[in-house]
């Protein structure tokens, strides 16, 4: 633990547990009646630190980073948890002591290439998280509307100031998924959660929610096959990883502009990609955006007499100008060609090789 660390955490500064006993924070990140007593009168973490913080006080005030309970001494994602629960505004309600605590926090975290950002807020106070400095996106997200099918949805702002939007038209052609994003990003398991409250399933069974939802997506798909294998492929590792990995969310707008292509002159519209055709909200604010890119990114629409077509150079120069912007947003992008993405044995293990390596790339 860097210098100054446990100096600054000591009562006289900020206390780790803020406002709360200590017993009381730790339940927020562990369970203490499964954790085993240390003491051999006693049975649970619980009963253990009640004893020796409370009844005796015979443990000194930064015991709970050297406790191998709670292991945050060999795990940098559990410190980074327990970090950003220290600023959680159940913990502390004084905005002068949570400005410098992060402040102190991330001179430290730097040094190890992290930082903690603001993620949400209750109540206007806000709530933060962890990330490596220089990845993921700034800002948080406001609006995720996706399964595009058919004409485009007639949008409105309801709330310029707040970026606060209703759809007015063509409803039933999107879906928006109108909660806050959770620190760890969003999984099938909790856009699951949200379809079943949209659709009045609460209740229904996992498994019957999660397929009514699934059909839904690939209705979004249309006829293109080659997108249809990757969301397939993926839905496979929900069924064999379980409902709390990423969701794969496909036709995501990125951009929205409110009229069609003709309403424009010929190549003058003023935004050339407005939907993405698969978004992953990943934990730490990574998003991670995968197209599946078919001879219309970098051919001509005219097919010569003999069956080709002409390379395209301007699209192609349009399409990497995107990648390049959203790139330089924090976003991830990785593309698939149309060779890629034929049916077959050897796509299969190519989606599922790419979709492991990029878990592990992402693991906590």
């Amino acid at each position: 633990m860097p210098t100054g660390y446990r100096e600054f955490l000591a009562p006289s500064y900020a206390f780790w547990s803020g406002a709360l006993p200590e017993t009381d924070f730790l339940a927020r990140l562990y369970d203490l009646d499964e954790l085993p007593s240390h003491d051999p009168r006693y049975t649970t973490a619980y009963q253990d630190i009640v004893q020796h913080r409370v009844m005796n006080d015979d443990w000194p005030e930064e015991w709970i980073f050297d406790d191998p309970r709670f292991g945050l001494a060999d795990s940098d994602d559990r410190l980074l948890r327990l970090l950003a629960e220290m600023l959680h505004p159940a913990v502390r309600t004084d905005p002068a002591e949570v400005a410098r605590l992060i402040g102190f926090l991330n001179g430290v975290l730097v040094h190890d290439g992290y930082e903690l950002v603001q993620v949400d807020d209750i109540s206007s106070a806000p709530v933060f998280a962890s990330q490596r400095i220089g990845g993921g996106v700034r800002g948080t997200m406001k609006n995720l509307i996706f399964a595009a099918i058919g004409p485009k949805p007639e949008i409105v702002l309801i709330d310029a100031v707040n970026n606060d939007l209703r759809i007015t038209g063509n409803v039933q052609n999107c879906l928006m998924y109108d909660r806050p994003l959770p620190a760890r990003g969003l999984t099938w398991a909790a856009l699951a959660d949200w379809w079943a409250e949209r659709e009045g399933m609460a209740g229904a069974p996992v498994r019957e929610v999660s397929s009514s939802l699934y059909r839904r997506l690939d209705q979004s798909l249309g006829v293109n096959d080659a997108e249809r294998r990757v969301l397939r492929t993926y839905a496979e590792r929900y069924l064999r990883l379980g409902p709390d990995i990423p969701a794969l969310i496909p036709q995501v707008y990125l951009h929205y502009d409110p009229h069609t292509r003709s309403h424009h002159p010929p190549d003058a519209a003023p935004l050339l990609r407005q939907r993405m055709d698969f978004l992953m909200l990943l934990p730490h604010r990574v998003r991670v955006v995968i197209e599946c890119d078919g001879v219309q990114h970098y051919v001509d629409d005219e097919v010569l007499p003999n069956g080709r077509r002409y390379a395209n150079s301007r699209r192609y120069a349009e399409m990497a100008a995107e990648d390049r912007e959203l790139r330089l947003a924090g976003y991830e992008v990785y593309r698939f060609g149309g060779v890629d993405l034929v049916e077959g044995l050897a796509t299969t293990r190519r989606l599922e090789d790419f979709f492991d390596r990029l878990a592990h790339r992402h693991a906590a």
